[in-house]
């Protein structure tokens, strides 16, 4: 019988075929908490559950990424009990200015082909990009993986997104997954894996970008087969590979030679036009950052279309790199140089205003044009404030016009 990626990944952990609907209990690979949400799991593992002590210290990861550096006493207090518990139990620890949790974990070579990877960020899914099974989960639940070592999942259906062409000028990965979405919808996969074919060329970031947003359309998982960059990079298992003979729950079709780039609107992720429809929208804030697009190449394509330009006056462009190896490499050329030379500002490698807490707040009535993942309704501070998503090559034309701008339309 023909197994999905999902499947091959979830029978290997339990020894067997498994199809979709099984519930099967698995030890996972690694259980990652971040500094939002690890007191609160710390705190039932060992007053709800009772555990003393990490069934597998080498199986827990914590990330201080969320609200790096804390920006109240009350979180600086909290990312203080992380870090006694870290010490106290022998668990991987990085600390704030490392970068976003997925980020780290990647670039660490924790997510590996094959693996499963639970977390206590939604956005776990992001894993999905290196051949992983990649899945986020509540506190409960990581607290209970991180006592037993153990989980329990019902093996999901697959979606096998196809895909055709290559992406034109001013288009890239944040555009497709903007598409599905939009095809989708924002529950369309909801506890499906979803495979996406035909982007053996597309580079490890682009799939770091598609895998993030799987879990905007209610999917588990969202995978790439480790294949191209992954299997040059990471050593593929040899059991984990593409079976002609899989069955899939549906089958989606993308052509990338006539995508246009999307715009997802306020307030719901599948919410997605083509960014003609709202051309000219004035916007007050960009925001370039994210597990979705805070790395060097994002940086890197805003830089080479605000070189030699300026902000326009009514802008405010923050900057948050998904890590300090990602800053570091934009620092070692002139991309830096060139976003802040345009007046950007930099934060701290992290999360940065994407929920809001900090590094970036919206106010009432502020318009933002975020190359982040979400754009629910008070995500970012005010209730009343605005959230477009876009593409990195989007939003650096539109913070040179100030309202919402192809980017062929300035030269690129």
């Amino acid at each position: 019988m023909g197994q999905t990626l999902a499947e091959q990944i979830l029978g290997q952990k339990v020894g067997t075929a498994v199809s979709p609907g099984d519930l099967i209990v698995i030890e996972p690979d690694v259980a990652m908490g971040h500094d939002s949400l690890s007191p609160g799991i710390i705190s039932i593992m060992t007053d709800r559950l009772k555990a003393e002590r990490v069934h597998n210290p080498e199986q827990v990861v914590l990330v201080m990424d969320h609200v790096a550096p804390a920006a109240t006493v009350g979180v600086a207090d909290n990312q203080n009990k992380v870090r006694r518990f870290a010490q106290a139990q022998g668990t991987r620890l990085f600390e704030i200015g490392r970068g976003i949790c997925h980020q780290v974990l990647v670039e660490e070579g924790i997510a590996q082909p094959g693996r499963v990877i639970i977390g206590s960020d939604s956005h776990s899914t992001s894993y999905g990009a290196v051949g992983a099974f990649g899945s986020g989960m509540g506190s409960t639940d990581i607290a209970l993986a991180w006592a037993t070592g153990k989980t329990w999942l019902r093996v999901p259906e697959t979606i096998r997104v196809q895909v055709n062409g290559r992406f034109q000028p001013g288009v890239d990965a944040k555009d497709f997954a903007l598409k599905l979405c939009r095809v989708l919808g924002i529950g369309g996969a909801t506890y499906k894996a979803v495979e996406y074919h035909g982007l053996a060329w597309l580079p490890l970031n682009g799939r770091q970008t598609v895998c993030s947003m799987a879990i905007e359309l209610g999917a588990k998982a969202g995978m790439f087969p480790p294949l191209g960059a992954v299997a040059e990079r990471y050593d593929v298992p040899e059991w984990l590979f593409v079976d002609p003979e899989a069955t899939y729950e549906q089958t989606i079709e993308i052509d990338l030679d006539s995508l246009q780039p999307q715009i997802a609107i306020p307030h719901s992720v599948d919410d997605v036009v083509d960014l003609g429809e709202v051309a000219g929208t004035k916007v007050d804030v960009i925001f370039l950052g994210t597990c979705t697009n805070g790395r060097y190449e994002d940086m890197r394509e805003a830089a080479n279309i605000l070189r030699g330009r300026q902000l326009a006056s009514n802008v405010r462009l923050i900057v948050s790199p998904a890590s300090r190896w990602e800053l570091q490499r934009a620092i070692a050329d002139d991309t830096m140089n060139t976003l802040l030379e345009s007046g950007a500002t930099l934060t701290t490698p992290g999360c940065g205003p994407c929920m809001g807490r900090h590094q970036g707040t919206l106010g009432q009535d502020d318009v933002c044009l975020s190359t982040g993942n979400r754009n629910f309704r008070g995500r970012m501070g005010h209730p009343t404030s605005q959230i477009y998503l876009s593409s990195p090559a989007v939003a650096a034309a539109t913070a040179v016009t100030g309202h919402i701008t192809d980017p062929r339309e300035i030269g690129v």
